[in-house]
């Protein structure tokens, strides 16, 4: 039996974007019954919306799916996160330097980029500033295809 891959998605306010892909990465380990084999949870770098629940156009996203992320709350990294999770995924540059420094390093190369997954080093699309949940959503998908490749996932 191989051990259960711990993964932490990684936004500002953990309201909109890493929220989103906590959930629909959730719901396709779900859709593949390989739900024993993943620990899936999203923070935000920020303790600005810590205890908000999720923000109504990720909610939107992911009721359109019939996925229901109602007892979310936003919370912020923790020092024990590091130890915790073996993957934490910054949902964009900035978000990928501030777990850095919050961490003082990365020495067991547990943080990256998002869309590295995807082979493309940017950002993905923050729908707190764009008001554009669809293109965060399409962000969102490619990056956790290629995740879901990258981890034998077959979807």
């Amino acid at each position: 039996m191989t051990a259960m891959k711990k993964i932490l998605f990684v936004c500002h306010g953990n309201i909109c974007r890493s929220t989103m892909a906590e959930f629909l990465m959730k719901d396709l380990v779900r859709r593949t019954k390989q739900e024993g084999q993943f620990l899936i949870e999203s923070a935000g770098t920020s303790d600005e919306e810590e205890g908000c629940p999720v923000h109504v156009g990720t909610r939107r996203i992911l009721d359109a799916r019939g996925i229901d992320p109602s007892g979310k709350r936003a919370r912020k990294i923790t020092y024990s996160d590091y130890d915790d999770f073996d993957m934490m995924i910054g949902m964009d540059r900035r978000n990928v330097m501030d777990l850095i420094v919050f961490f003082g390093g990365d020495r067991e190369g547990k943080i990256s980029l998002f869309l590295s997954h995807a082979g493309e080093m940017r950002d993905v699309a923050d729908p707190w500033y764009t008001g554009d949940f669809n293109t965060t959503y399409k962000d969102v998908m490619k990056g956790l295809n290629a995740l879901a490749k990258e981890l034998g996932i077959d979807i």
